[in-house]
């Protein structure tokens, strides 16, 4: 396991991330997506431990607060020491049905860290997260609150998950120019079979030297190995149920048709292929992996050790790359005498 710079701080958080949304289970899609029981959840938390992995992943939407408590429990059941793991958490989901139940309001944040920090059984969180943007409440009373919370000890860091290139720069800008603290890190959906991210995003993360935590590498267990052209998935598969993130599936499978031969070439699996591209460029972090059996996390760490050749590097690349767009394409053309 290697272990990277969250951003620009000092905070070292392994290249894989225990993702939590598995646990718990619910009402919904939670339903869909996890139901694992306290004791499934101990031992995959241990597996990531022993794995190398300290960076595990949480919100307070997930499972509806179950999640932190399962997390929180495993910690403790398992003995191990809090200082030696980087615990991240998010805010921002519907967490009850008043009017300030959900949302980035200085009152809804303020109130839902002191309920994750209870649920989790911890004095503070190392990475605070917003979940996502809320038109409703303006980016600087949510810095300024976030602000808060770091200066008072609850929190180390704070990040940010799912916003635009402007508004993370919107947000970190008015930081700056009021000496609060700045969003470090970005957590965003990339992955082979959905590229998007390169557009505008990871340049602007690579200028402002902030972190990327990657969701659904597998997008969504599309690239788990189960998905192929000519094979239907079981039914048990997390896509068949609950079909997200959106992908371009035909794309997709022309992805698959490549990475199988080299998997079997390897001598290992379609989703560690795809986890291991991730690996290799460099503005990914971090890749928050989640599973539902400890064989599928075992897969999953097992990435980590993978190398490509400069020649599957490039079939890999050919593949999944992203249609020309305006301005990128503009941009490309016009700026390629002043590139270095």
């Amino acid at each position: 396991m290697n272990y990277k710079i969250l951003g620009n701080t000092g905070l070292k958080v392994s290249e894989l991330c225990l993702g939590t949304m598995t646990f718990g289970g619910g009402n919904g899609m939670w339903k869909a997506i996890g139901e694992l029981d306290q004791k499934e959840v101990d031992s995959l938390v241990k597996l990531a431990v022993d794995g190398g992995i300290n960076f595990i992943d949480t919100a307070n939407v997930y499972s509806e607060g179950i999640s932190e408590q399962m997390t929180g429990k495993a910690i403790r059941t398992l003995g191990l020491k809090r200082e030696d793991l980087v615990i991240a958490t998010k805010v921002r989901g519907k967490m009850s049905e008043n009017p300030n139940g959900s949302g980035l309001s200085r009152k809804h944040i303020l109130h839902q860290i002191d309920e994750s920090l209870k649920r989790l059984n911890m004095d503070y969180i190392d990475l605070y997260q917003i979940h996502g943007y809320d038109a409703l409440t303006p980016l600087e009373e949510i810095i300024d609150t976030m602000d808060t919370l770091v200066k008072s000890g609850k929190v180390r860091y704070i990040g940010c998950s799912n916003l635009t290139s402007w508004q993370v720069m919107k947000a970190n800008s008015y930081a700056q120019y009021n000496r609060l603290a700045k969003f470090v890190s970005l957590q965003a959906y990339y992955t082979i079979a959905g590229r998007d991210l390169e557009r505008e995003v990871i340049p602007m993360l690579k200028d402002q030297k902030m972190g990327l935590m990657v969701w659904s590498p597998l997008a969504g267990g599309f690239l788990s190995g189960k998905f192929t052209r000519n094979n239907a998935s079981d039914t048990n598969a997390r896509r068949v149920n609950f079909d997200f993130p959106p992908i371009n599936k035909e794309k997709a499978y022309d992805i698959i048709d490549v990475l199988e031969p080299m998997a079997k070439e390897k001598n290992c699996s379609v989703a560690q292929l795809s986890l291991a591209w991730l690996l290799s460029n460099p503005a990914v972090t971090t890749i928050i992996v989640g599973a539902k059996k400890t064989t599928q996390l075992e897969d999953n760490l097992k990435s980590t050790a993978i190398v490509f050749s400069d020649s599957e590097l490039q079939s890999l690349q050919e593949v999944s790359k992203l249609s020309p767009e305006y301005p990128g394409w503009m941009l490309e053309r016009q700026g390629a005498d002043r590139k270095n």
